[in-house]
């Protein structure tokens, strides 16, 4: 009888079976296409207002419309933008715990960048952690707010995430502006 017990739960978990995933993995990258989204149904009202910005509103769709690129694995959301759509505002939601956005601004040329994180949430735990410079190198944390010189030109990320040093919610809307 025993031996029947301990049987069960292995036989139950031999037969889960997970699902295999794959993915088109192109030279270390995704390739990820985005569908475009009709202008006719953009909301003009949230277009005109930037604290209004969350992950799926009409004014966020509008940015993807314009070819920013978003993929999500393992609870880290990636978004991928030319410099030559600068100045842009983003809206993204945490909906997990320890979820991190990385923003991938291409072919940046400017001498300084200035980005913000705005959220309706007071106890939002949320800031800058880094910055990846062209030439590879990372600095930070930083607040909400960051003004940083770049030097050279290429890729720059900003890295976004809960601070280990505070307290808060780490879950919910916020936008991030880059200028």
């Amino acid at each position: 009888m025993k031996k029947a017990l301990l049987l069960i739960p292995l036989i139950i978990i031999s037969c889960k079976k997970e699902i295999p995933v794959s993915e088109t993995v192109t030279n270390d990258s995704m390739a990820v296409t985005e569908q475009p989204y009709p202008k006719s149904q953009l909301d003009s009202a949230a277009l005109k207002k930037k604290d209004s910005i969350i992950n799926n509103a009409p004014a966020t769709k509008e940015v993807l419309r314009q070819g920013v690129m978003r993929t999500e694995k393992e609870g880290q959301i990636i978004r991928t933008a030319d410099a030559s759509q600068l100045p842009f505002t983003l809206g993204e939601e945490f909906t997990k715990e320890n979820q991190e956005l990385v923003l991938k601004i291409t072919n940046y040329n400017q001498p300084s960048l200035k980005a913000t994180i705005t959220t309706h949430e007071k106890d939002f735990n949320i800031r800058f952690n880094q910055i990846k410079l062209p030439n590879g190198k990372y600095d930070g944390p930083f607040g909400r707010e960051i003004t940083y010189e770049i030097p050279g030109n290429g890729e720059v990320w900003l890295i976004i995430g809960k601070s280990n040093m505070a307290s808060g919610n780490t879950k919910g809307g916020f936008s991030v502006s880059v200028e």
